[in-house]
């Protein structure tokens, strides 16, 4: 599983012009679900996301995690990020997750989330979506729990 995330100010998720996930300051994390996936996976990154230090302290360090501040969490469905674009003009999705298999295990990362954490935002799986973020910093940071 892959997430690249960001710590956001503000971000939010469109399809047809509608929001259907929004959240203030916290993390936005773009989720990739590889072919090997499962249960293991999927609560390692949960434990990532949560922990990972990426918001300041009183000295200004990156030493405290989404779960030490309470910021929400926008978890975006992505596949494009498990492509490989190691060769070529044009990226292959063989490593990425068949859509029934993305699905499942990003439905419940969601369920997790919500079960651990106070405030968890969704994206529409599948769907064309508009993702609306303020990186706050700018900090980006690539996980993957292999």
């Amino acid at each position: 599983m892959i997430a690249l995330i960001q710590r956001v100010s503000a971000a939010r998720v469109e399809v047809d012009r509608e929001t259907v996930g929004a959240i203030g300051p916290g993390l936005l994390a773009l989720v990739a679900v590889q072919p090997d996936d499962g249960e293991a996976q999927t609560r390692r990154m949960l434990e990532r996301l949560r922990g990972y230090r990426v918001f300041a302290d009183d000295a200004g360090r990156m030493n405290r995690s989404l779960a030490d501040t309470g910021g929400d969490l926008l978890l975006v469905s992505q596949f494009t990020l498990a492509a490989d674009t190691r060769s070529g003009m044009r990226p292959s999705f063989t490593s990425a997750a068949s859509p029934e298999h993305g699905r499942r295990w990003f439905e419940r990362l969601v369920e997790l989330a919500r079960a651990a954490h106070p405030r968890v935002e969704i994206g529409r799986f599948g769907a064309h979506m508009q993702v609306h973020l303020v990186n706050d910093g700018p900090v980006t940071f690539w996980l993957e729990v292999p």
